[in-house]
């Protein structure tokens, strides 16, 4: 007796998105990587924003598509096939041109995928007019660079620097004394910044500073800890640094001198107002032994804002209606995927499971980071801008979340 296979109703989005990508052959070979598949960034740059659109054609989104949509997701990329490797081949191009002029700053699939992309929609293929092109594009792109990486790391590995900048840190450190300033209650501004942001209360907590209270206990054993904002029981003093990776930085309160640059001056949109790099390294090694290693007190309490306003996401709920804290549990209870995995704990990948289980520590890094880059640019946060700050921390925590859940979940049906 002959047992009738049962129809799949739902197909893995990588297998699908691997399948098309194999119908446009060797054309799109610069944005594969060694097995053929689309390159991380090409998914994450090219393929989801400008091809898929998962934001417009949600039926696209999950890890796993639906069987009656399939065809639909793999014809999309198909017949974006001219485009893509148009783009394929000015990455080519704009390569070859980066290095023909010594540029080392950056990671290219970061800076020109989408720009590559732009240049197909608008040129097609590249023409006999494509090195001048690509020139205009990287002095676009690098024309206005400001302090690079690659200054920064030879400003702090010269031994000519390195003894006083390492005897600056010491000293900063050697000087920090006891936080003695009476805290104070930031609920009377939660209860209203998201709809009603009030002036003076703002303005009293920073002249009351509130933000530089708020750091009282972070050198005690395991507060920063608890926090996220370190691996160690104990934050200690930063080292001037070597090296640094976007993709392995560790927790703020855990970086070098250059770590703590590196992502900042790696951004090109952002770099171009900065400081140069002597002064950018001596006011870092200061902001490094300030409260909640900052300098700025609106900065500081922005950090003490976000810190309470984010208590709700790890315990039950406390806050007002209408309050930060209730918006922002509301924003996280809303999440399906936050649903499914507190539903499967068992069953859900171990690092989908410490995501959504650590999202408030996630929360305070990214919002340290997020005040960190403005106070580089002297850029403080307003009063007005609070709210903002707070609910943009989370969605961009959220979206990092779905991303990596998805492409856990896609690695399971994979394998």
């Amino acid at each position: 007796m002959s047992t009738a296979r049962a129809v799949p109703t739902t197909l893995p989005r990588g297998a699908l998105v691997a399948r098309a990508w194999a119908g446009l052959g060797d054309a799109v070979a610069p944005l594969s990587n060694a097995a053929g598949r689309p390159l991380t960034r090409t998914v994450k740059l090219v393929l989801d924003p400008l091809v898929l659109r998962p934001v417009l054609n949600p039926e696209f989104a999950a890890g796993a598509v639906a069987a009656e949509h399939a065809d639909a997701l793999v014809s999309r990329i198909l017949d974006a096939g001219p485009v893509l490797a148009a783009t394929a081949s000015w990455f080519v191009v704009l390569k070859k041109e980066r290095r023909r002029r010594w540029i080392t700053d950056g990671n290219p699939q970061d800076l020109y995928f989408q720009r590559c992309f732009e240049l197909a929609t608008a040129h097609g293929g590249p023409g006999p007019d494509a090195a001048d092109i690509a020139a205009d594009v990287l002095e676009e792109v690098h024309g206005r660079e400001g302090p690079t990486v690659a200054a920064l790391r030879d400003h702090l590995t010269d031994p000519a620097n390195a003894g006083e900048l390492t005897e600056l840190l010491a000293s900063a450190w050697a000087a920090r004394a006891p936080v003695a300033v009476t805290a104070m209650a930031t609920s009377p501004f939660l209860a209203t910044c998201a709809v009603a942001p009030d002036r003076a209360l703002f303005g009293a907590l920073v002249a009351g500073r509130a933000g530089t209270a708020g750091a009282v206990g972070l050198h005690r054993p395991g507060v920063a800890l608890a926090h996220g904002l370190t691996s160690r029981d104990v934050p200690v003093r930063p080292e001037l640094g070597r090296g640094a990776s976007k993709a392995n930085l560790p927790r703020p309160f855990d970086r070098s001198i250059l770590e703590r640059l590196f992502a900042p001056l790696t951004n090109a949109a952002q770099r171009a107002g900065l400081a140069d790099v002597p002064t950018l390294v001596r006011r870092e090694i200061a902001r490094s032994a300030g409260p909640w290693q900052l300098a700025d007190e609106e900065s500081r309490l922005v950090v003490v804002l976000g810190r309470d306003a984010s208590a709700d996401l790890a315990g039950p709920p406390a806050g007002e209606p209408g309050s930060a804290a209730a918006r922002l549990r509301s924003r996280w209870e809303r999440e399906a995927y936050v649903h499914r995995v507190l539903r499967m704990p068992s069953a859900a990948p171990p690092e989908v499971r410490a995501d959504v289980r650590g999202v408030r520590e996630a929360y305070l890094r990214r919002l340290w980071a997020r005040v960190h880059g403005r106070e580089l640019r002297h850029d403080p946060v307003a009063f007005d801008q609070v709210w903002d700050v707070l609910d943009g921390v989370l969605r961009s925590v959220i979206l990092d979340q779905r991303d990596r859940l998805r492409s856990a979940l896609e690695r399971e049906a994979v394998a």
